[in-house]
């Protein structure tokens, strides 16, 4: 791997980390006093009453908790400095901020895409019923036989979609990099990683592996980040 310097940590990636570790913070405390942070500033699904556009960016600065936090500043700080030293300040924050919100769009489809299913679910089983289209997103799964159900309770946070999509530029940067895993305790090329990392989000978004992560989420932000290299690279506005 090229050596780029002496520093530690870079000035963007380094201000990330705090205002991430920050927001886990404020949001432990003010939770004690009622204060939900992760609902108020986390993606809600669209359709939803509780949701604001802004969310697409403030929800990849929360966290569900400090192992959800350290997994993604710990990717963060060992590929997030490397590219913002290629790349430089402004065009490192525009790519974190743009492959985020392309992974909080994937999002919102994903979940376009399951409520969907379960519309036609409930109608399969309820022929001529003159249920609503928003009876049917918000108490689907209730007229269904199958519990209470409210689209607010689709929430996700973290910065996952923006943490996948630099892991997937430094995969197109530097290909043959070797990255030594801890599980399996082994070296890999960064392109092999990044390909591995893509067919498993995949597939676990299309089979609901590990219930609760927003496999899709991750995807997104990394489709986004592939297309906004694959802009830079025509308008030749950065070398690679």
């Amino acid at each position: 791997m090229n050596n780029f310097s002496g520093r530690s940590v870079t000035n963007i990636t380094l201000h990330l980390i705090i205002i991430n570790a920050l927001m886990l913070g404020a949001t432990s405390v003010l939770k004690n006093r009622g204060i939900d942070l992760n609902s108020l500033l986390g993606l809600h699904y669209y359709a939803s009453g509780q949701f604001h556009w802004w969310q697409s960016v403030t929800y990849m600065f929360m966290h569900g908790n400090f192992t959800h936090l350290f997994n993604n500043m710990f990717t963060l700080y060992m590929f997030g400095r490397l590219m913002e030293m290629v790349w430089g300040e402004r065009r490192f924050i525009i790519y974190y901020l743009f492959t985020g919100i392309g992974a909080a769009l994937i999002q919102q489809l994903a979940w376009r895409y399951d409520m969907g299913s379960l519309v036609d679910e409930v109608l399969a089983q309820n022929p001529g019923s003159t249920f609503t289209y928003s009876e049917l997103i918000t108490e689907g799964i209730a007229i269904s036989g199958g519990g209470h159900f409210s689209i607010d309770q689709l929430v996700t946070v973290g910065a996952s979609g923006s943490v996948f999509g630099i892991l997937l530029a430094f995969g197109m940067m530097f290909p043959d990099a070797r990255i030594f895993l801890l599980i399996p305790p082994m070296p890999m090329k960064a392109k092999w990683l990044v390909i591995l990392y893509g067919f498993f989000e995949f597939f676990a978004g299309v089979w609901g592996y590990q219930s609760g992560v927003a496999h899709f989420a991750h995807l997104g932000g990394m489709l986004f980040g592939f297309i906004l290299i694959m802009f830079w690279r025509r308008k030749r506005n950065i070398e690679f």
